[in-house]
């Protein structure tokens, strides 16, 4: 069976346009919000182009470890102010592209090439909507998993752009 599993997010920030997209886009910013409740990001890098790549490094608490995960998202697609279009890659602590397995993630479950998109849509009075699709997990479990992960991070991502939104 063929049937694959995305997971789709829509969520509206009290913050303009810019501040989001800045939140995708600025190192500084995504070392803020990446990683579910409790995990830090103490390494982003982030050139937003086409054929260009944000690296993310994700620190787990030390009550789970303290291990690091690392991922590429390849961009493939750039609409500044708009639209992000990349490819979630499992990485190496050096950037390089391992497979879902060599992360230690189920194979079963994770893409080793994950399609992700992001769109922003400016709503007026200072406020922003975010649309966020991931797809191609091979189960339910790993999607739910993934989509939990993913509303924990864009929690922490409202905190930021809500603290900040001028």
């Amino acid at each position: 069976m063929s049937d694959t599993y995305d997971v789709e997010v829509v969520r509206e920030f009290d913050a303009p346009l810019w501040r989001v997209w800045a939140a995708w886009t600025e190192p500084g910013d995504l070392r803020q919000w990446w990683g579910p409740t409790g995990f830090t990001c103490p390494r982003a890098e982030a050139d937003v182009r086409p054929g260009g790549r944000i690296l993310v490094t994700m620190r787990a608490p030390m009550e789970w470890g303290g291990f690091e995960q690392h991922s590429t998202w390849n961009i493939t697609e750039v609409e500044p102010l708009h639209r992000i279009r990349y490819v979630f890659n499992f990485a190496d602590a050096g950037g390089n592209r391992i497979t879902p397995a060599e992360a230690g993630i189920p194979a079963d479950g994770v893409p080793s090439d994950g399609a992700h998109e992001v769109v922003l849509t400016a709503l007026g009075d200072g406020r922003t909507m975010l649309h966020m699709t991931e797809r191609g997990y091979g189960n339910q479990e790993a999607r739910d998993m993934s989509q939990s992960g993913l509303e924990q991070c864009l929690d922490k991502m409202a905190a930021l752009v809500e603290g900040s939104a001028r």
